[in-house]
């Protein structure tokens, strides 16, 4: 079931590795489907390389945390599969979820260091800046409590000694999200080079949250 979508993540969980967020097995990405009125998400299996992955190594899981394979495929989910399952459950608006261990992104949450208004294009993602999550074992329910508390009222988060973990509408956005957040990571660790960098204040960030509310939206 769900050929298109498991098509869909396949390509979507390459193109991370060819935008650079990824290296090897790490990271791992899911998208929303309801299988047989059964409400779920298709994710990407533990362990196995991209590049290798059929449509038959994408594994369905349902909120309840368990899974099933096709075609007599037994694959076993991503370890992080907690923290996709608690958000498509917290966050109805999450069709996507990406978590990456991209190099700038990662270098400022090993430092533990949410980043700040540095730039306007922070509130892309919800808010006037992105958090970091308090530091959890990978793969554990600790580590997905810490990562929704740090993604209230945002898209995206950091998470401690780890990488990145976002949401997006579909598995385009999902990946625009998570390119636009290491660029913004890379700027703001280049802009700590120089100096300390010059933050926007509350009301000037509530402006541009408030004109990021029909951001990037055309009309029919």
């Amino acid at each position: 079931m769900h050929a298109e979508a498991r098509a869909e993540l396949i390509a979507t969980a390459r193109r991370m590795a060819t935008a650079g967020l990824n290296k090897g097995t790490a990271g791992n990405l899911s998208v929303r489907v309801d299988q047989g009125g059964e409400h779920g998400f298709l994710i990407t299996p533990t362990g196995m390389d991209y590049e290798t992955l059929t449509p038959s190594d994408i594994v369905f899981m349902r909120l309840d945390g368990s899974h099933q394979g096709v075609h007599g495929n037994s694959r076993k989910p991503s370890s992080e599969w907690r923290f996709h399952r608690d958000l498509y459950a917290a966050r109805p608006e999450a069709g996507a979820v990406l978590h990456a261990h991209s190099p700038f992104a990662t270098s400022l949450a090993c430092l533990r260091r949410e980043i700040p208004p540095f730039h306007y294009m922070i509130a892309r993602f919800g808010g006037d800046t992105v958090r970091c999550a308090n530091y959890a074992t990978f793969g554990t329910q600790e580590l997905s409590d810490a990562a929704l508390a740090a993604l209230a009222g945002r898209s995206a988060c950091l998470l401690a000694n780890h990488g990145m973990l976002l949401f997006g509408r579909d598995l385009r956005q999902a990946l625009d999200l998570g390119v636009e957040l290491e660029a913004l990571c890379e700027q703001y660790w280049r802009a700590c080079q120089l100096g300390q960098p010059v933050l926007l204040d509350a009301a000037e960030m509530q402006t541009v949250l408030e004109k990021f509310a029909g951001y990037g939206q055309q009309q029919a």
